[in-house]
């Protein structure tokens, strides 16, 4: 299978970069990293020195101030030789960070307003999609949530200790902390074109949703824009794929790089950091459970041991749209009506993605975080409504998860160079978040099928 060889390949490149940043790291880049640290505990200590001394035009202190001076001038000049040693592999990750957003706009844009005209006509829809809908927002909010709690309660990315890019420093992330009013502004775009050609995701986002309510409005002329959309999406999804075969390449770089600069310690947060995320995983899946249960009482438990098929599937392919046929099957055996099945499931696939909304959040706070990054309580709530609004109609992407959070992430200046860190490590984290969207969408159908009065009490199907 492609998908298989790309992630084998993925993971090929992710031990060749370990091993040659570690060769890096001990014959060349160690003896820069030395200057560079023991440069900055000199300047540290001298700023402790200086704070000591209430007269500015002392000779002792004008004397430290010019050894302060050299002592960064040190630092600088040891970190330009360094990452000029380093170029040609951060080039590789750059080339991909480049192509990756290239395709954000067109994708969020072209996906957004099919999935919406598909569903816009809520009267045809009737009940059962307002359920449905409801259900997938909270459950996403719920998942988003979580995500957020459990990333400021480890804080995996404290570790890292990433120096900002020159581009953000420049900025000083000043541009996060907008006022409410200035974000509510900022959403709606002035101009569309404007908008594609600065990746301005959410105002895409809001234009996605007039254009898409609209196209649904005016019925049959409508079916030609989907039609149009739809193949456009296909042709970006396509674009997609050759990206993705870069990620081999883009991974050896950051790795190589990140290793070289930090040495094998740094593996160490990786591990965290996978760990914590599975953490959060299970305790996702107790939660949906738990849920599962004040509506289907013990029958949840039913329908899980049902999906063991699916989810192993799912798991091990890193793919819930491998798991799709044998879900449907499985989901009509333990007694779920066929016309809620067709209609729940693969609109969940769309809008209904419990596991990668988790790992959005994990994944974009973590990036902060390495770069020491604070995001105030409010601007994380703020993300997490990004990421929900902008997660919605992309399902099929491979690795749609990275694609999302490079749009999001850059709407609050976090440097979208954080992505390098997580792109090694993607096909794992991958694997659980698809199980994940499984069981997602699964307990919903069951859900909505119960609401509905269409959960038949058909034992012998389930136990067959």
């Amino acid at each position: 299978m492609p998908k298989s060889k790309l992630t084998l390949y993925i993971f090929t490149a992710l031990i060749l970069g370990i091993v040659v940043g570690y060769l890096l790291n001990i014959n060349y880049i160690n003896r820069y990293n030395e200057k560079i640290l023991k440069a900055d505990n000199t300047a540290k200590n001298i700023e402790v020195r200086l704070k000591k001394i209430s007269d500015t035009t002392a000779h002792q202190y004008i004397n430290l101030k010019a050894q302060h001076t050299a002592q960064v001038i040190i630092r600088k000049t040891n970190e330009t030789i360094r990452e000029k040693y380093l170029e040609p592999l951060t080039l590789l990750s750059d080339i991909f960070l480049r192509l990756i957003k290239m395709i954000v706009a067109p994708l969020v844009f072209s996906t957004l307003v099919v999935g919406v005209a598909k569903v816009g006509d809520v009267k045809a829809v009737g009940r059962i999609g307002g359920k449905t809908m409801l259900w997938f927002l909270s459950a996403s909010l719920l998942s988003l949530i979580l995500g957020m709690i459990l990333v400021n309660l480890f804080e995996p990315g404290k570790a890292m200790h990433l120096p900002l890019p020159d581009s953000n420093v420049a900025t000083g992330i000043q541009k996060t902390a907008l006022s409410f009013k200035d974000f509510i502004v900022h959403v709606f775009p002035k101009s569309f074109i404007e908008s594609m050609a600065n990746n301005e995701i959410l105002q895409i986002v809001v234009f996605s949703l007039f254009f898409g309510i609209a196209t649904a409005a005016i019925g049959d002329k409508g079916q030609i824009i989907i039609k149009a959309m739809d193949a456009i999406a296909h042709v970006i999804l396509k674009i997609t794929g050759y990206v993705m075969k870069f990620a081999p390449f883009a991974v050896f770089g950051a790795m190589a790089s990140i290793i070289a600069k930090q040495g094998l310690s740094i593996l160490g947060v990786y591990t965290l950091f996978i760990g914590e995320f599975y953490f959060g995983l299970v305790v996702l899946w107790l939660v949906l459970i738990f849920i599962g249960y004040l509506i289907l009482q013990k029958k949840i438990f039913k329908l899980i041991n049902s999906l063991k098929e699916p989810i192993l599937l799912a798991f091990s392919t890193a793919s819930s749209e491998a798991a799709y046929p044998k879900t449907m099957l499985l989901l009509e055996r333990f007694g779920c009506k066929d016309k809620i099945v067709s209609f729940v499931l693969p609109l969940g696939y769309s809008f209904n993605l419990d596991g990668s909304m988790m790992y959005m959040t994990f994944a974009s706070l973590f990036i902060a975080q390495s770069y020491g990054i604070h995001l105030s309580f409010n601007q994380q709530i703020t993300m997490l409504l990004v990421l929900m609004l902008t997660s919605k109609g992309i399902a099929g992407v491979p690795r749609a998860s990275l694609v999302v959070i490079a749009g999001t992430i850059a709407t609050f200046n976090i440097p979208e160079a954080g992505l390098a860190l997580l792109i090694g490590i993607d096909p794992l984290l991958d694997m659980g978040r698809s199980a994940t969207n499984v069981i997602g969408n699964s307990i919903a159908t069951a859900v909505i099928s119960k609401w509905e009065g269409a959960l038949e009490h058909n034992h012998s199907q389930y136990e067959n």
